[in-house]
């Protein structure tokens, strides 16, 4: 069965898929309309596995359109709608899409960015709706694309990955398995939807035949947790920024939330610090720290809730359909207890195929049916998995190699810091010189010394912070990661203004 139909076909007619400020989508709106896209595609001519980009907000006319390009037979192609119209056009290009479906909203911009491509722009709101069922597909799930999700990479160049049909049934299997979600759940969604964390909150909840709560005001948190409590959500799900926003600048710690059963949170670590800060504030709330590549549809492994305390820390082990080794660079896997760290690689029926048009990158992290993530990782005596660092973000200090995550960390203890990054820059004396950007509260008495000091009590000498440099914001990309390569850029101007070479 096409995945998109599987996805729907859970929950009952009158209930409700997505609710949206006041406008609540139920299941049986939500497959006519679906099904009536898809019919009006096929349509359209063109022929199974084209390309068809998608520009729009979180809403429910995104989620039409997704489904609908899916089922139509078609790949599916979600656009950052905040990226500029150059990067909107280049993954165009690079897909090859010749039909471009958008919001009302980013409508005539699209149409004014291609006016001289080949893909014709469509509003979304503007498709017929014919009630009409669309010609069923035999899909091959294990080969049939149904979506080309662009990541937006640690050096800011985005790479196609090519999710199959298959790998999304087989990740919102596992997801369902070991969160357990029933129709009684109603999770907030804040995560952009065109990413792919953001796209399995949506896949896992409607085949429970559970509700998607869609708020696209964090920018004011405070109102995002009034929706929560008034829509009675059972969990919200984010990145390491999305907690840390929400601890510094809002009530969410002081707040009640008599739904609430669930947080999740994945696309990085978030340090220990607040992590024991939300387990206090919500000590019944079950929390999952979790792992995950976009290259591997979402998620690979979690830490069991009940292990979060014992394992502070940890990514947890594989999902039950995914399994993960941590290799040294000779190929065989890294001592248990040890100190010995290794690459994370993962195999299973999540693993996306590759890139889209980029054979040399897809040989260089797809090898034998595996996945190659970049990530450097430790195995405790019980087999769970404790991230050290990206091998790209690895600092090399004298003969130390030194895990930015850990200096990260213990930055992070300090009650007015918001947001910790931690990069090397090169260094004459030490080869890497660690410095710290920092985002403080508004109210914070700051001296660079204070964090210095801090760092020197709880780190060896060679892990402290040479530079700590206090910014406005650290630089987010449309997932809430933080591009660390900016940074970089940022201090290598200012210290070439400033005449440090």
């Amino acid at each position: 069965m096409n995945i998109a139909e599987q996805l729907m076909s859970a929950g009952s007619a009158d209930s409700p898929a997505l609710l949206e400020g006041t406008h609540v989508t139920t299941y049986g709106e939500l497959r006519s309309k679906v099904r009536s896209l898809a019919s009006w595609l096929q349509g359209q001519g063109g022929a199974r596995g084209d390309r068809v980009a998608l520009c729009a907000e979180n809403g429910a006319a995104f989620v039409i359109a997704y489904l609908g390009v899916i089922q139509a037979g078609r790949v599916a192609v979600p656009l950052n709608a905040e990226a500029t119209d150059e990067t909107l056009a280049s993954v165009v290009s690079n897909s090859g899409c010749t039909l471009l479906l958008a919001s009302r909203r980013q409508a005539g911009r699209c149409q004014r960015a291609w006016v001289n491509g080949n893909c014709r722009t469509v509003a979304i709101d503007q498709v017929p709706f014919t009630g009409l069922r669309p010609e069923v597909l035999r899909m091959d799930a294990i080969r049939d694309l149904a979506a080309l999700m662009f990541t937006s990479g640690s050096t800011g160049e985005p790479k196609g990955v090519m999710v199959t049909h298959r790998n999304i049934e087989c990740n919102t299997h596992d997801i369902l398995q070991y969160m357990g979600l029933s129709v009684e759940d109603r999770a907030m969604l804040v995560l952009p939807l065109h990413y792919c964390f953001g796209l399995s909150i949506l896949h896992s909840h409607l085949a429970a035949g559970a509700s998607v709560v869609i708020n696209n005001q964090f920018l004011y948190p405070e109102t995002v947790l009034q929706d929560m409590q008034k829509k009675h959500c059972t969990g919200l799900a984010g990145v390491p920024s999305t907690y840390q926003i929400l601890l510094r600048k809002s009530r969410f710690k002081t707040m009640e939330f008599p739904s609430l059963r669930w947080l999740q949170q994945a696309g990085g670590r978030l340090p220990n610090p607040y992590i024991a800060e939300i387990r206090q504030a919500f000590p019944t709330v079950r929390f999952y720290t979790m792992y995950g590549q976009t290259e591997a549809t979402a998620r690979l492994s979690y830490l069991p809730p009940n292990q979060l305390d014992a394992k502070m820390g940890s990514i947890g082990a594989g999902l039950p359909s995914s399994r993960l080794e941590v290799l040294k660079s000779d190929g065989s896997p890294v001592e248990k207890g040890s100190d010995e760290t290794g690459e994370i690689v993962a195999s299973g029926d999540n693993i996306c195929p590759g890139y889209w048009n980029d054979p040399l990158e897809t040989k260089r992290y797809f090898r034998d049916g595996r996945l190659f993530t970049g990530d450097l990782a430790r195995v405790d005596a019980d087999g769970y998995l404790f991230i050290v660092d990206r091998e790209r973000d690895m600092i090399k200090v004298g003969g130390n190699r030194i895990g930015a995550k850990e200096v990260e960390d213990v930055v992070c203890e300090l009650p007015f810091v918001i947001e910790a990054a931690v990069i090397g820059v090169p260094d004459d004396w030490l080869g890497e010189a660690i410095t710290a950007f920092v985002v403080l509260t508004a109210d914070a008495g700051f001296d660079p010394e204070d964090i210095r000091n801090h760092c020197r009590r709880r780190l060896p000498a060679y892990k402290v912070p040479q530079r700590v440099v206090t910014i406005p914001r650290l630089p987010h990309n449309s997932s809430g990661k933080v591009m660390k390569y900016k940074l970089r850029e940022q201090l290598t101007d200012s210290l070439t203004r400033s005449g440090v070479q």
